[in-house]
């Protein structure tokens, strides 16, 4: 009895141990972006209220730009690196790369994203004037790569794999206001999140009105 006792101890202890781990890391990630979020703002704030829109002369990819221009708002100096720790979300896995994000020049060492992708139809705030945002509170403005699939880093339903996606996949999100949440993400079915504002009963838009 005293050894089943001990093991049934030893079980509940576990959980709970890997249940405070694993909060830890949702607050630290918590933590960091609203961080970005607030460095983001700031350069906004600086650039007669307009918000960070990609250079003609930056090649990197359309999640990854941003980061250059915010970065001294977020206390960096120099090159990017792994170092980076602000932009770093523990628990970021990556997705088609081997490495997390935050740790590949791929992806400039960040595992946070911008609601800047300017592809054709893809709402976005990239470049707008922060008073023209109409519902601030609601509008992204940082947030975990996961939240474009949408997939979660934290509370998968996948376990460590980054596919299917799936509805209601929550990601750290940061929004035009300055707050900062962990709320699930919409998905269709058959079309990314980022592609699309989400149905009603949500948190949160990507389109800037």
């Amino acid at each position: 009895m005293i050894v089943s006792a001990l093991v049934v101890l030893a079980s509940v202890t576990g959980a709970i141990l890997t249940h405070t781990r694993r909060e830890a890391r949702i607050a630290q990630c918590t933590s960091s972006l609203a961080t970005v979020n607030r460095a983001v703002l700031a350069f906004a704030k600086d650039s007669e209220d307009t918000l960070p829109a990609a250079l003609p002369t930056d090649t990197r990819d359309v999640w990854w730009w941003y980061k250059e221009q915010v970065k001294p708002y977020a206390g960096l100096t120099g090159p990017s690196s792994p170092d980076d720790r602000v932009f770093a979300c523990p628990d970021d896995r990556g997705y088609s790369d081997a490495r997390p994000f935050h740790q590949n020049p791929r992806f400039d060492y960040s595992s946070f994203v911008f609601n800047g992708v300017t592809l054709p139809s893809m709402p976005n705030i990239a470049g707008w004037k922060v008073p023209e945002v109409i519902e601030p509170h609601r509008t992204l403005l940082v947030m975990e790569w996961s939240a474009h699939g949408p997939i979660s880093w934290h509370r998968s339903r996948t376990g460590r794999r980054n596919l299917p996606f799936y509805r209601d996949a929550r990601s750290v999100l940061g929004f035009v206001d300055g707050h900062v949440q962990f709320a699930p993400v919409y998905y269709d079915g058959y079309n990314a999140a980022y592609t699309r504002d989400p149905i009603p009963g949500y948190t949160y838009r990507f389109s800037g009105r």
